[in-house]
C-alpha cells in the first residue's frame, strides 16, 4: 500500500488543497477551521482551477502541486457538457496524470440518521483510470459516434490486487467483482478473468462475482449481503451513487483515490452541489470525513480519531442535521458543534 510522504520540520505536513466548484470552496474552508481548531499540523498550499476555461494551465498547476506535495484534497470540478468534446474533464485528467488507480469508498450506516436499510457495510474498489472513462471518441460517419472503453490485463490485475490485499488487511471475509461480461465477453471478460486469477492467491477470501444490473436491485434490496466490491470505471461510478444514497445521500460519504506515489481525497459521490453552494446548508460531513481518511494517510491517527468521532457523535446524540437528512441545522452549527465537542474531549486546541 501506498506511503504518505514524510512530515516536514517539526512534523508539519503540507497537502494541496483545490476548492473546485460548487460547495467544494465553502465545505475545505470549514476543515480549514476544524484543523486550526484542532491544532492538526498540516499546511495547505492552496490551488484553484478555473473549470469555465478550456486551457489545462491550472489543472496541470495543481497536478504539479500534488506530484511537490504528495497528497490533496478537493472539492469536484465542474464538467461542463457544452464545452468542446475535445476539453476533457478536469477531474478524470488529475487522476489519469497521476495514475490514481484505485477510487476508494466506505460507505457504511452512520448513527442517528434514518434510513431504508440498516447495517449495511461495504468498501467499493473502484478502477479509476481507464473502462469508459480513457476519453476517446470519434464521429466515424456524421451520425455515428464510436466511444471506445479500455480495459487491459495489467491495470485489471492491479485493481483486483488493491482490492484483495484492502480485504485481508480489514479483515473482510469476501470480494465481489461487479462486470457485464456476458455482453461485452472481451472487455468485461478480461476483467473478471484478471480477479479470479488473483482471487486464487487468496484463498483465506471468498470470491464471487454478480453482473451489474442484477448488482444495483441486489443493492436495494439486500445491502447487507455485500462486503468488498471491486469494478471498472464506469459501472464503480453508479454503484458508488447508488451505495451512498443507501446510507443517507452524497453528504455523508467520503472517498480517496490512491496511487502508487499519490494519494487524493474527496466527497464519494463527486458532487458538485451547484444548486446548494453558498447558502449554508450544504452537509460539511463527508468532506470532514475524507480529511479525516487523509489524516489517517498522513498517520496523524489521534487527530483524525478525534475529528471522527465528534462528527459522528454531534450526528447521533445532539441529532443536528443538515436539511438533506431530515434537519434544520445550517453547515456552520453542525461544524460549530463538532469544535464544541472537539473542546470538551480536552484536545490541543486553540481559542475560538
Amino acid at each position: 500500500m501506498l506511503q504518505p510522504p514524510p512530515a516536514k520540520y517539526g512534523g508539519r505536513h503540507t497537502v494541496t488543497l483545490i476548492p473546485g466548484d460548487g460547495i467544494g470552496p465553502e465545505l475545505l474552508n470549514h476543515v480549514r477551521e476544524v484543523f486550526r481548531f484542532s491544532c492538526v499540523p498540516v499546511d495547505f498550499e492552496v490551488v484553484h482551477v478555473n473549470s469555465a476555461v478550456e486551457t489545462e494551465d491550472d489543472i496541470n498547476n495543481a497536478i504539479t502541486a500534488i506530484r511537490r506535495n504528495g497528497v490533496a484534497l478537493k472539492g469536484n470540478i465542474e464538467t461542463k457538457h457544452t464545452m468542446a468534446p475535445s476539453v476533457k474533464s478536469r477531474n478524470n485528467l488529475l487522476r489519469t496524470s497521476l495514475d490514481l488507480y484505485a477510487n476508494v469508498m466506505h460507505c457504511q450506516s452512520l448513527p442517528g440518521v434514518q434510513t431504508r436499510h440498516k447495517n449495511i457495510d461495504i468498501m467499493i474498489i473502484r478502477e479509476n483510470t481507464e473502462g469508459e472513462y480513457s476519453s476517446l471518441e470519434h464521429e466515424s460517419v456524421s451520425g455515428v459516434v464510436e466511444s471506445l472503453k479500455i480495459i487491459t490485463r495489467n491495470n485489471s490485475l492491479r485493481i483486483a490486487d488493491y482490492a484483495f490485499r484492502l480485504a485481508r488487511e480489514k479483515g473482510r471475509r469476501r470480494v465481489t467483482a461487479v462486470h457485464k461480461a456476458n455482453i461485452m465477453k472481451l472487455g468485461d471478460g478480461l476483467f473478471l478473468q484478471c480477479c479470479r486469477e488473483v482471487a486464487s492467491g487468496y484463498p483465506d477470501i471468498t470470491f464471487d462475482s454478480m453482473i451489474v444490473d442484477n448488482t444495483t436491485m441486489q443493492l436495494v434490496s439486500k445491502p447487507q449481503q455485500f462486503d468488498v466490491m471491486v469494478m471498472p470505471n464506469l459501472y464503480g461510478n453508479v454503484v458508488s451513487n447508488v451505495c451512498a444514497g443507501l446510507v443517507g445521500g452524497p453528504g455523508l460519504v467520503p472517498g480517496a483515490n490512491y496511487g502508487r506515489d499519490y494519494a487524493v481525497f474527496e466527497t464519494a459521490t463527486r458532487n458538485t452541489g451547484k444548486s446548494i453552494a453558498d447558502r449554508n446548508i450544504a452537509n460539511p460531513t463527508a468532506m470532514l470525513l475524507a480529511s479525516c481518511m487523509m489524516l489517517d494517510h498522513l498517520k496523524l491517527y489521534d487527530h483524525a480519531s478525534s475529528i471522527r468521532n465528534a462528527i459522528l457523535t454531534t450526528m447521533n446524540e445532539t441529532r443536528l442535521h443538515t436539511a438533506d437528512i431530515g434537519g434544520q441545522g445550517t453547515t456552520s452549527e453542525v461544524v460549530q458543534s463538532i469544535m464544541r465537542f472537539i473542546q470538551s474531549k480536552g484536545q490541543l486546541i486553540t481559542e475560538l
